[in-house]
């Protein structure tokens, strides 16, 4: 029989199989933040620990910093008390540090991959849950835990279990206005918020494989929010492409070399998954959440269902309680006041670039207030290259400095209670952008269609 993607990256990182089925597994690259890594760095001074191999970790600070006068002292006393102890940690333990001000520095999903840091085949963690992104280089990467960020920092393993598989196959021609992000939606939509449980996901097909890097790795970032362990997608020459010249990527014979082992990195025709499923194209449109869970989502012009099935009548109760929405209802014409644009779900290049094609000549309703925030120095550098800063600024938009921001409002930018957001973050749970915040998950082009309008709108109405 032959191994799934996913098991041929695993067997070549087994250091060691153990009784009950464990498996201490090597890891290639480690990126840490100024949230996760503060009690790891502790506990290897408690126990006086050195770290095991520091040139393979990656250190920038993203979670809570301002996105407004970077240059200026953190005014608030928690973020700016966790940045200076991530300066001072990568400092005592000679880490590479991407800080404020730093060209490199940004989002840690973000950065991996624009830095050819994120390679196939290879094995990646990070003390943050969305680590799955990079698995869209047919890379194995999931987020862990503080006292598992001390385990890689001091021997560059991990004790894990063996997850079970799964594939996702996505085949035919996408809609129009139809991005990556719908198609997650969509799919953990039909698969809930849990339907992922205990899996590695491998997402394939010709929808699948038509998508640029950064939309794939939005599909891959969100395999999380079904519960997944991560998500992967096979290497291919999209793939290549986009890791060619990147500052720490493989050159020249390397290069060459490095891409006949991805060529190998593909699920074997007869390989065997613990679980499969299949989605169409035609069936994604443009989709939006209406509750307090990802999997709480409907295409924009269905109406909020009736309930969620047996069991989940009180959540589904409570979910809408909290959002001010009644069951059946439809959301097209409901007013929003915040847009968020970002995340290291869509903050990238072409994020940027979908909403300042559609706003150019536009201007967003004076009753939206419209955050643009870049995944990292890079992105916004190239931002300002293309000229969007101006299309976005001509359209009362700000282009602000890199950061998580409202995704999950740990700085100054948060959603007012009891407003609506429409985000292109990840995550919709109650107060995740501020306390009573309520959040409508969506693409770059709904949300920015919805800033123009002031309200949801049936997005197909409004392209040529």
């Amino acid at each position: 029989m032959g191994k799934t993607l996913f098991d041929k990256v695993w067997d070549a990182h087994v250091v060691k199989q153990l009784e009950g089925g464990n498996e201490v597994l090597y890891i290639d690259r480690h990126l840490i933040h100024e949230v996760t890594s503060p009690q790891a760095f502790e506990e290897l001074r408690t126990r006086n620990l050195p770290l095991f191999r520091k040139e393979q970790m990656i250190a920038t600070p993203d979670h809570n910093i301002p996105t407004e006068n970077q240059h200026l002292p953190i005014k608030d006393v928690l973020s700016k008390h966790q940045v200076d102890t991530l300066v001072r940690n990568c400092e005592d333990f000679n880490v590479e540090l991407y800080g404020l001000g730093h060209p490199y520095q940004g989002i840690v999903h973000v950065i991996g991959p624009e830095l050819g840091i994120t390679l196939p085949g290879r094995t990646m963690v990070c003390g943050d849950s969305h680590t799955s992104t990079h698995g869209a280089f047919g890379a194995i990467a999931f987020g862990i835990g503080t006292s598992q960020v001390a385990q890689v920092m001091a021997s560059q393993c991990l004790l894990q279990t063996r997850p079970k598989t799964m594939r996702i196959t996505v085949d035919g021609d996408l809609n129009q206005g139809v991005l990556a992000k719908d198609i997650i939606l969509h799919i953990i939509s039909q698969l809930t918020a849990s339907g992922g449980t205990g899996y590695f996901v491998e997402y394939a097909g010709s929808a699948i494989s038509s998508l640029s890097m950064e939309s794939r790795m939005t599909i891959c970032n969100m395999s999380i929010e079904m519960g997944a362990r991560g998500g992967m997608i096979a290497p291919d020459p999209v793939t290549y492409e986009y890791i060619k010249g990147r500052e720490f990527a493989p050159k020249s014979i390397n290069y060459t070399n490095a891409i006949k082992y991805w060529e190998t990195l593909h699920s074997d025709t007869d390989a065997e998954f613990d679980k499969e499923y299949h989605f169409d194209a035609k069936d994604i449109t443009p989709m939006l959440t209406y509750g307090t869970n990802p999997g709480m989502g409907v295409k924009i012009t269905d109406n909020i269902p009736n309930d969620l099935g047996a069991g989940n009548q009180d959540s589904f109760n409570k979910s809408l309680n909290y959002m001010g929405f009644e069951p059946g209802e439809s959301l097209i014409g409901k007013s929003i006041s915040h847009v968020f644009i970002g995340s290291c779900t869509n903050s990238r290049i072409e994020d940027l670039r979908v909403v300042a094609d559609f706003v150019k000549g536009k201007k967003k309703s004076v009753s939206v207030n419209a955050m643009i925030v870049p995944g990292s120095k890079q992105v916004e550098k190239q931002a300002k290259e293309e000229g969007l800063d101006k299309i976005l600024e001509d359209a009362g938009f700000v282009l602000r400095e890199p950061g998580c921001s409202a995704c999950l409002a740990m700085n100054e930018d948060k959603v007012p209670a009891g407003a609506y957001c429409v985000s292109t973050s990840n995550r919709n749970f109650e107060g995740r952008q501020g306390p009573g915040s309520r959040t409508l998950l969506a693409s770059p082009l709904v949300a920015a269609v919805t800033a123009i309008e002031g309200k949801i709108v049936d997005i197909t109405k409004h392209l040529n």
